[in-house]
């Protein structure tokens, strides 16, 4: 492997023997390096290749002013939750938790507290996420003299969260975040209901959103033009209808992106479920 450019001591850019570029950490591993130089191979710790379409330059610059120490913490503790799985296909997350932490750390030293509003959402739209953030916290804290509040769950929830997109900040996983639960106080509201945040049919209304989510983002809508499906969901739930436009006019103008018809009509085989559910239960 050849490096490109040294960020620090412990960070370097190099070309990988594909011709890809990667971002390769270990201390000592930049001291002294010059672009175009081979890499010392036995000072590799951790190579990160961006897959997601992040910048590596931006990637190697953020991972720079991460103290090493921290990158090893989290790494471990990703391992000892069993979220190697998630973490692997990027490394925009591992790099964002050590980030997270070691910006938490020193809040904690300087004496701040941060109070995050959003426990009860995050606890209510992401369980999976919220039980896997609170496992990784408490295998953070197993590491650490100074354990970091319960709190931080939320903030590595939304971290975990943010993985399922291709952006590297925070922003449009909080503005998910209040649309879904706009979203499913508008169903309750229509229907004068209120929903079970535990019942599979929201659960799965809420899945659905996140990769609706996701499509957006991608400018990848599910769009086949009037299909058959779409117009007989139309047809059979006339009501969920109404209540599915309401959610795809929040969405167009939180978003800014209006949804296709085929989008909304799933909204409404969704909404129709949830609705069902809940009058039965």
């Amino acid at each position: 492997m050849e490096i490109l450019r040294v960020f620090n001591n412990n960070v370097v850019l190099a070309r990988d023997d594909a011709g890809g570029e990667v971002i390769l950490t270990g201390r000592g591993l930049g001291f002294q390096a010059r672009p175009g130089q081979p890499v010392d191979t036995a000072k590799v710790v951790r190579v990160f290749r961006p897959v997601d379409g992040r910048d590596p330059h931006h990637l190697a610059e953020l991972l720079a002013g991460i103290a090493p120490e921290y990158v090893q913490l989290v790494a471990a503790a990703v391992t000892q939750a069993g979220l190697d799985a998630r973490a692997a296909p990027s490394p925009t997350l591992l790099i964002a938790l050590a980030d997270h932490v070691s910006f938490a750390l020193r809040r904690g030293q300087l004496g701040m507290d941060i109070e995050y509003p959003l426990l009860g959402e995050v606890t209510n739209l992401y369980a999976e996420e919220y039980r896997a953030a609170s496992a990784l916290l408490g295998a953070i804290n197993e590491r650490l003299d100074a354990p970091l509040p319960d709190g931080e769950a939320v903030a590595l929830t939304l971290h975990l969260v943010n993985a399922g997109f291709t952006t590297g900040d925070l922003s449009y996983t909080y503005t998910m975040t209040g649309v879904i639960q706009q979203m499913v106080t508008i169903i309750e509201q229509t229907y004068g209901l209120e929903l079970n945040p535990a019942s599979v049919s929201l659960g799965r209304f809420i899945t659905h959103l996140r990769y609706l989510f996701v499509r957006i983002h991608q400018h990848q809508q599910l769009d086949e033009g009037h299909s058959t499906i779409a117009s007989a969901i139309r047809d059979v739930h006339p009501e969920a209808l109404r209540c599915a436009e309401r959610l795809a006019a929040v969405m167009e103008l939180r978003l800014g992106a209006p949804l296709t018809d085929d989008e909304i009509s799933y909204l409404t085989l969704h909404v129709a479920r949830v609705a069902s559910d809940q009058r039965v239960g």
